[in-house]
C-alpha cells in the first residue's frame, strides 16, 4: 500500500469515527468516558492527531453502535443525517421514533454506496438542473416543474406505475420504507457523497406513499439543498414549499390532459352520467386515493366543486365501496430496501466480496432468511430451445452478445 493510500484511509477512519459519534448523539466527553479515556484523547483521534489503537477502534464501534467494517470504508462519510433534520425549519424530529428512523436512513445509504463500490458499480444520477421556481406563486411552480419532469422523463400523460423503481432506476435517489410516527409522511437529504436519500413511511397506504414520493422529489427538484421533512396535517396555513410540492405530486401523479381525456372517455359510455364507482376505478387506475382524484377533478373542472364534501355528508364509505366493486386496497410498499440495493447485496457475496453474515446485516435480516433471499435473487428460469423449463443458477457475469447496428 502506498503512502498515499495510507494517508486517504487514515483521513477517511478519523471522518467516519466524527461521524459517528454525532450519529450515535454522543458529545466527545460522553465517548471519553464509555472508553476510559481523557476527552482530549477523543478530539486528538478525531483530528487524526492521535493513531486509533486496534483495541480502541474494536470498542469505539461497540460505543456507536456500528460494525467495525463500517468505521474502517474508504468512502466518504455520509452527511450527519440527525443534525441536518434537527436544523430543518419549521420541523420538530425530537422523538425516538423519528430520530431512530433518520438514524436508518444514514446507515442505510453509507450501506449502498458501500454496495456499489464492491460492485463496481456506482449509481446513475440523472440529474436535472435546479429549478428555479423563486417569484413563482407555488401552484404555477409545481404544475410548470412536474410537466417538464414528465417530458424529461419521457411520461406522456398517462399513470406514473412504479414510482418508486422509475425515481430509483431513472433519476438515481436512494428510497427507503422506514418505520416513522403516523404523522410524518416522508424525509428527504441531499448530500454531496450519497445524493437524494428519502424516507417513506413504510406504514402509509400506497396512494399516501406515492403522494409523499413525489412530494419529497419536487423538493429534491427545486430545494435540493434544504433538508425536509412531511408532516401531516401539522400547519394551520401550509407554508408555500409544502403547497408547491404538493402542487407538484397532484399535476406529477394526475396530469391534466391525460386525466381530461380519460374522463371524457368514460363519460361518453355513461348516458346517464359518471358515478361514484367510476371515480373509484379512475382511482384505482391512478393509484391514487379516491379523495385525491375526486379533489383533482374538482379543481380542472371536470365535477362540480365540493363533490368529495357531498360525498362524505351523504355517507359515503370508500372502503365499503371498494368491496362491492372487488377493487383491492392498494398495500403499503413495506420494502426497506431498494430492488437494486438488494441485488448488488447478493452479486457482491456471490462474488465473494462479503460474508454470509455481512451480507445479512446489509439485509438488514438473520442468516437463515439471507439464504432464502440469496436463492430468490440468483436463480432464474431457463427456457430450452424445445419449450421446456428448468431452474438455472447465476454464474459470474458474461458480457451479452448484442446485435449491432
Amino acid at each position: 500500500m502506498n503512502e498515499h493510500a495510507e494517508s486517504f484511509e487514515s483521513e477517511t477512519l478519523v471522518e467516519r469515527l466524527r461521524a459517528a459519534r454525532r450519529s450515535a448523539g454522543l458529545t466527545q466527553h460522553d465517548a471519553a468516558e464509555r472508553l476510559g479515556v481523557a476527552r482530549t484523547t477523543i478530539v486528538a483521534m478525531e483530528k487524526g492527531e492521535r493513531q486509533v489503537r486496534p483495541e480502541e477502534l474494536v470498542e469505539l464501534a461497540n460505543i456507536y453502535g456500528r460494525q467495525l467494517n463500517e468505521l474502517l470504508r474508504q468512502a466518504p462519510a455520509p452527511a450527519d443525517f440527525v443534525s441536518a433534520f434537527r436544523l430543518a425549519p419549521n420541523e420538530k424530529i425530537d422523538t425516538d421514533q423519528t430520530i431512530a428512523a433518520v438514524r436508518q436512513l444514514e446507515a442505510l445509504a453509507d450501506d449502498y454506496l458501500e454496495l456499489e463500490r464492491l460492485n463496481g458499480s456506482p449509481q446513475i444520477r440523472r440529474y436535472p438542473p435546479v429549478a428555479e421556481i423563486a417569484g413563482l406563486a407555488a401552484g404555477e411552480a409545481g404544475e410548470s416543474l412536474a410537466s417538464s419532469e414528465r417530458n424529461r422523463l419521457g411520461l406522456g400523460d398517462g399513470p406514473v406505475l412504479g414510482l418508486r423503481e422509475l425515481l430509483e432506476d431513472d433519476v438515481g435517489m436512494r428510497i427507503f420504507a422506514v418505520p416513522l410516527p403516523s404523522k410524518i409522511a416522508g424525509l428527504f437529504i441531499w448530500s454531496t457523497t450519497h445524493g437524494p436519500c428519502v424516507g417513506i413511511n413504510a406504514a402509509h397506504p400506497l396512494e399516501r406513499q406515492r403522494w409523499s414520493l413525489a412530494h419529497e422529489y419536487a423538493h429534491f427538484l427545486a430545494q435540493r439543498a434544504h433538508t425536509e421533512v412531511t408532516i401531516l396535517h401539522a400547519y394551520r396555513r401550509t407554508p408555500s414549499s409544502e403547497r408547491f410540492a404538493d402542487a407538484f405530486a397532484e399535476h406529477f401523479l394526475m396530469p391534466t390532459s391525460g386525466l381530461r381525456r380519460r374522463f371524457q372517455e368514460m363519460r361518453q359510455t355513461r348516458p346517464q352520467g359518471v358515478t361514484p364507482a367510476d371515480l373509484l376505478n379512475l382511482a384505482e387506475r391512478y393509484q391514487a386515493s379516491v379523495e385525491a382524484m375526486v379533489r383533482r377533478l374538482e379543481n380542472i373542472g371536470l365535477v362540480r366543486s365540493h363533490t368529495w364534501g357531498n360525498l362524505i355528508d351523504s355517507g359515503f364509505q370508500v372502503r365499503e365501496a371498494q368491496k362491492l366493486l372487488e377493487i383491492d386496497s392498494l398495500a403499503p410498499d413495506a420494502d426497506l430496501l431498494p430492488v437494486r440495493y438488494r441485488n448488488l447485496a447478493v452479486t457482491a457475496f456471490l462474488q465473494g466480496e462479503i460474508t454470509e453474515g455481512q451480507l445479512a446485516r446489509f439485509m438488514r435480516t438473520d442468516r437463515a432468511s439471507v439464504r432464502d433471499v440469496v436463492k430468490q435473487l440468483s436463480h432464474w428460469v431457463a427456457l430450452d430451445e424445445e419449450g421446456t423449463t428448468s431452474d438455472a443458477e447465476l454464474g459470474p457475469f458474461e458480457p451479452l452478445d448484442v446485435v449491432s447496428g
